[in-house]
C-alpha cells in the first residue's frame, strides 16, 4: 500500500512541477506580447500547479504517518 500511494503521489507532484514550468512559460510569453487574458490564467495555473505540488508533498508525509501509526495499532 505504502508503494503504490508513494507513486501515485510521485506522479501527481512530476506533472504539478511541469504545469508549473509551461504556466511559468505562457505567463512570461503573454505578457511580453500583451495577452493579458492568457497571462492572467498561466498566472492561475501557476498558483494551481503550485497548490497540487504542496498537497502532493504534505499528503506523502501524512500517507506516512498514517501507515506509521496503522501498523502499531
Amino acid at each position: 500500500m505504502k508503494s503504490i500511494v508513494g507513486a501515485l503521489l510521485t506522479y501527481v507532484l512530476i506533472i504539478a512541477v511541469l504545469m508549473m514550468i509551461v504556466s511559468g512559460v505562457t505567463w512570461a510569453l503573454a505578457s511580453a506580447h500583451g495577452n493579458f487574458h492568457t497571462a492572467t490564467r498561466a498566472w492561475l495555473g501557476l498558483w494551481v500547479a503550485f497548490g497540487a505540488a504542496a498537497l502532493a508533498g504534505a499528503g506523502v508525509a501524512w500517507v506516512n504517518f498514517l501507515l506509521g501509526v496503522g501498523s502499531t495499532l
